[in-house]
C-alpha cells in the first residue's frame, strides 16, 4: 500500500475544501475553499518528506479533492460519516487491515508551515515508547497529532483534546515542535502560520488572495 521506509502511517481527515475554515470570517467563502485546500496539499507534502513515515492514508468525504491529494501520493479511503474519531478509527481500521506492520498517526490537515523535520521528531519521540501520545496544539487546548498502536488507537479531537488524550493516558510529546503544533483554526493561527512561513501551496493561495505580498 506504502512505498516508503518507516514504521509510522499518516491518517490524515480532510474536509471538503468549501465547508472548512469557517472560523476564517474575515475571508470570502471561495478563499477559505482555496486556503483549506493548500493547507493539506501542503500536509500531504511535507508528510511525504518526513524520515519515518512510510505514507499518508487520507480519509475524506470528497471524493474529488481526495483524489487530488492521491495524485501528490498519498493513498485515500472514504469517509463512513459520524464525525471527525469514527472517520480516523475507520481509516485505521482500513490501515491494519492492509498494512499491520505500521503504527497510526492522526494528524490535523490544517498545518500550512508543517516541516519535515519537526514532525520527524515527533515521531522519533512517539517510536522510544510504545503507549500512545499526543502533540498540543499552539494553544495548549488542542491536539495537532496522536500516535498508538492498533490496538490502542482512540483518538479525541475536538473542544478540549489535548486534557482528554492526557486523560486517557496518552502520553504528550514536549519538545516546542513550532511548525507542527501551528494549526489554524482563525486568523490570528493564520497570521502565526505565515510568521513561520508557510508551504508552497499555502503561500501561493497566499499571494492569490493577498494576504501576503508578492
Amino acid at each position: 500500500m506504502f512505498t516508503r521506509p518507516g514504521p509510522f502511517a499518516v491518517l490524515l481527515p480532510v474536509k471538503s475544501p468549501g465547508t472548512g475554515k469557517s472560523r476564517l470570517a474575515t475571508l470570502s467563502d471561495p478563499h477559505r475553499a482555496l486556503l483549506a485546500a493548500a493547507f493539506a496539499v501542503d500536509v500531504v507534502d511535507a508528510c511525504l518528506r518526513t524520515d519515518g513515515v512510510a505514507g499518508v492514508l487520507v480519509v475524506s468525504d470528497d471524493t474529488d479533492f481526495a483524489a487530488r491529494l492521491a495524485a501528490r501520493g498519498a493513498a485515500t479511503c472514504p469517509d463512513p460519516g459520524g464525525g471527525l474519531n469514527a472517520a480516523l478509527r475507520h481509516a485505521a481500521a482500513y490501515l491494519r487491515a492492509r498494512r499491520p506492520d505500521l503504527r497510526p498517526a492522526a494528524l490535523c490537515g490544517d498545518l500550512p508551515a508543517l516541516v519535515p523535520s519537526d514532525l520527524a521528531a515527533a515521531l522519533t519521540d512517539a517510536a522510544s515508547d510504545p503507549g500512545p501520545c499526543f502533540v498540543g496544539d499552539a494553544d495548549g487546548t488542542g491536539t495537532t497529532l496522536y500516535c498508538a498502536q492498533y490496538a490502542d488507537f482512540d483518538p479525541r479531537f475536538g473542544p478540549g483534546s489535548a486534557a482528554a488524550h492526557a486523560g486517557a493516558g496518552a502520553r504528550p510529546l514536549a519538545a516546542d515542535l513550532l511548525t507542527l503544533r501551528r494549526d489554524v483554526d482563525d486568523v490570528a493561527g493564520l497570521a502565526a502560520a505565515i510568521a513561520l512561513g508557510t508551504g508552497d501551496s499555502s503561500t501561493d493561495v497566499l499571494h492569490a488572495i493577498g494576504r501576503i505580498p508578492q
